[in-house]
């Protein structure tokens, strides 16, 4: 369960960085609370996209995964950020990215902090 925590707490710092950089990732709402609920939400929602879709879209794409050394990974995470946006559009969160090129930069932002703050965050099962 510590885990868990850590890691939406990371995922949703790590979104938070990469709306505070790129402008065509929005995170809309009246006061700080309301937008610390939906980052927190936003994180929930990317945590089960990389955890049910991501795998299943790696294993499809494998021989791309060979072919580029890995640099198909850019596009796999974009593709999973615009696939949080639109879920959270879906589910009235104001969260948006707008276009392919932001959800490849905003996806390598989210990559570099949260691998950063997983470093830096305990993650034991204690």
């Amino acid at each position: 369960m510590k885990n868990f925590l850590v890691k939406t707490i990371a995922n949703a710092a790590a979104l938070a960085v990469a709306a505070w950089v790129l402008d065509d990732i929005t995170l809309t709402g009246g006061n700080t609370g309301k937008k610390v609920l939906t980052l927190v939400l936003v994180a929930l929602v990317f945590g089960l996209v990389n955890f049910v879709v991501k795998p299943l879209v790696k294993l499809l794409t494998l021989p791309l995964f060979i072919l580029t050394l890995g640099l198909i990974t850019l596009v796999v995470n974009a593709l999973m950020l615009l696939l949080t946006s639109w879920v959270a559009d879906t589910l009235d969160l104001s969260f948006h990215v707008q276009g392919f090129w932001t959800a490849v930069l905003g996806g390598l932002i989210i990559s570099i902090v949260a691998w950063v703050l997983h470093l830096v965050l305990p993650d034991n099962e204690d």
